[in-house]
């Protein structure tokens, strides 16, 4: 008899566990973007809702770069804690990773980053009502949409944002790549994550200006998306943060 209930937990158990690695993997950068968006994104909540009070851009920059690294140590032994689809692209560009797992490991990024900006949202919900009134504003002092997603200063153009992306993303992936080169230099293992945020410290610091420094699909789509969803409503994809005369010129 007790045999037959150990046989019985045994296969409960099994039952339970994930036997695919895809699944796994999927499932771990789920998970991974889901840890980056609510504690990093979390960082700007907490400055922006205390009005500056609680944060400002230095605990922003630093609050999101350990988000990721918290993210990676989470998820870095399972699926490589890619937590972005430009990583990923780049990883299967160059072979390191096979083309059929490209659509899971995004799509999970993209959800993780969607259900994370939902997470975040509920947390802080009271907070977003007193704000300002609870009125969800995208553009103006009262402005709380680029809590969750990155907005072009104004006075740039088109062609400077996608130029300043294109950079920015090539500094994030030549570097990611240099840290794990084993011909390289070489990070003593375990450390890696933590000199990727130092990585997103200094891109954050020197070329956040523009655009924000989203370099990442996942990170700014998803959130912008539950934003238009939440009650900012779809101009999120056409309006910036600040209007000409709400800037310090």
């Amino acid at each position: 008899m007790p045999l037959e209930k150990g046989q019985a937990k045994k296969s409960l158990k099994q039952r339970l566990v994930l036997k695919s690695s895809l699944a796994k993997e999927t499932l771990s950068e789920f998970l991974g973007t889901f840890i980056m968006i609510v504690l990093g994104c979390g960082s700007v909540a907490q400055a922006v809702l205390s009005r500056g009070a609680l944060g400002g851009v230095i605990t922003i920059n630093i609050g999101f770069a350990i988000a990721v690294v918290m993210a990676i140590y989470v998820t870095g032994g399972v699926s490589g804690g890619h937590i972005n689809p430009a990583v990923t692209f780049a990883m299967c560009l160059f072979g390191r990773m096979e083309w059929s797992k490209f659509p899971f490991y995004v799509g999970a990024q993209f959800l993780g980053a969607f259900l994370g900006a939902a997470a975040l949202f509920g947390i802080y919900y009271d907070a977003f009502m007193a704000f300002a009134g609870g009125k969800l504003i995208i553009v103006g002092e009262n402005a709380t949409a680029f809590i969750f997603a990155t907005y072009p200063d104004p006075r740039i153009s088109l062609l400077n944002a996608f130029a300043d992306q294109v950079v920015s993303t090539m500094f994030l992936l030549l570097i990611v790549f240099a840290i794990f080169d084993s011909r390289n230099m070489g990070v003593p293992k375990g450390l890696e994550p933590v000199v990727i945020g130092l990585l997103i410290i200094v891109l954050s610091s020197s070329l956040g200006f523009n655009t924000g420094c989203a370099m990442n699909p996942a990170r700014d789509l998803s959130p912008r998306l539950f934003t238009a969803l939440a009650g900012w409503g779809f101009e999120v994809f056409t309006k910036g943060v600040l209007k000409e005369e709400d800037l310090l010129l």
